[in-house]
């Protein structure tokens, strides 16, 4: 993590803003949520994204510099938008506020940078239409959901990246620069020779991630269900001690909490497969490529983005209700752990994100360059004479007034005489 401001275009160090055609290094702001830190400690998906993204592009010579809570350690520049990540310190309230204050602070911010790259979702919209640099958004979240469409329809002008096809669809005409699936550092997941006979479930305790499903998959099939998941919310609590706790009780369950990456990915790598069973249209799927990379299968169900990133047959299964989700278990030894986790390594690579965000990057500029070359070259209108007033005709001195001062709207003002 460096410490410190980038230098403005005027600055000390002659730094000039690249063009589209350049090939010289950029400067790229990343802007993410104060929520968790950079990348998060346990749970996260755009915080690890954001992180990853941030690594790859400083390996590649870029000055990164990443709008994030201050302890995040990012391997790059930090400027910090709270002190200390909000969910860190207990906070479970409203973030609105804390998420425009982040984007205030990039803004103020923003003329240090070639690009800003935002991941604060619709927070971000009025800035990446007003900055004085271009700014590419991703979003992370649902589009058809919780006023997005009119919003969306609303900001027709500024740059999109979708995370999945699926995504993107919702949104047929916003202004999209690219769909950039994310990537992951995944070549550093472990793999396993000694598989358990066991069921992994990686999340939120939340009805929409199909909790349930999986529970009841689990007791169809008489395998034990591994559940790593956070338990914050009033209403993942409830669900726990619904749903989870007496699955624990019967032995049909075995729960670890919220875990981090160095006890959690072990698990992915020793397991039959992992479930994604819910029926909420995941925009991405963040578990699924972890636990491919690893070489573990995933069943999933046909909703949102899983379909894109795992193919029937090859990487796991794709199915509709539980009956088929019981007999793709029975299949599992039909599938070879070692071409799944290649296949994921190479589809979903830091490397291979970073490549679609430079490309996107590069589209935005070579957008604004050609608006600025096209504004340049039209001629401007001759405007129609207008009769000067007797005041504007004296330099705006009324000629009733005495010498030495001006009449205005009415008003006396004092005039220095010799001032310019």
């Amino acid at each position: 993590m460096k410490e410190g401001k980038p230098e403005t275009a005027n600055g000390n160090n002659g730094w000039v803003p690249v063009t589209a055609e350049s090939s010289r290094p950029m400067r790229i702001a990343l802007l993410a949520g104060p929520m968790l830190p950079v990348p998060p400690v346990a749970y996260g998906g755009t915080e690890r994204v954001v992180a990853a993204l941030a690594t790859e592009l400083g390996k590649r010579g870029h000055d990164v510099t990443v709008y994030a809570s201050g302890d995040s350690t990012v391997d790059a520049r930090l400027r910090p938008v709270v002190e200390r990540a909000l969910w860190r310190t207990g906070y479970r309230g409203d973030v609105s506020a804390h998420m425009l204050r982040a984007v205030a602070r990039c803004w103020a911010e923003a003329d240090r940078f070639d690009i800003v790259h935002s991941h604060v979702e619709s927070f971000g919209f009025p800035f990446a239409r007003h900055a004085p640099v271009p700014v590419v958004t991703t979003l992370h979240g649902r589009l058809d959901v919780a006023g997005m469409p009119g919003l969306l329809d609303e900001f027709t002008d500024i740059p999109l990246v979708a995370i999945s096809e699926s995504q993107k669809r919702w949104a047929p005409d916003a202004n999209w620069v690219g769909v950039v699936h994310n990537g992951l550092p995944l070549e550093h997941m472990p793999t396993s020779r000694d598989i358990d006979d066991s069921l992994l479930f990686v999340g939120r305790i939340a009805p929409e991630k199909g909790v349930a499903d999986s529970i009841e998959l689990a007791r169809r099939v008489d395998i034990p269900l591994k559940i790593v998941a956070k338990v914050h919310d009033p209403s993942e609590i409830a669900l726990h001690e619904q749903l989870v706790a007496p699955a624990v009780a019967t032995g049909d369950v075995e729960f670890l909490g919220e875990l981090p990456p160095s006890a959690r990915d072990p698990l992915y790598a020793s397991v039959r497969a992992t479930l994604m069973r819910g029926a909420w249209p995941e925009p991405f799927g963040l578990v699924a490529i972890e636990s491919l990379a690893t070489g573990t299968p995933v069943i999933a169900r046909r909703a949102g983005a899983l379909p894109e990133i795992v193919e029937h047959g090859i990487d796991g299964y794709i199915v509709d209700d539980l009956d088929e989700a019981e007999h793709a278990v029975r299949l599992l030894d039909r599938l070879a752990r070692r071409v799944i986790r290649r296949r994921a390594i190479t589809r979903f690579s830091a490397s291979r994100m970073a490549d679609g965000y430079l490309a996107a990057y590069r589209s935005v500029l070579r957008r604004r360059q050609d608006r600025v070359v096209a504004d340049e070259e039209t001629p401007l209108r001759s405007l129609p004479a207008e009769p000067l007033s007797p005041q504007r005709a004296n330099n705006g001195r009324d000629p009733r007034a005495p010498a030495g001062r001006s009449r205005r709207d009415g008003a006396e003002q004092e005039v220095e005489h010799g001032a310019a």
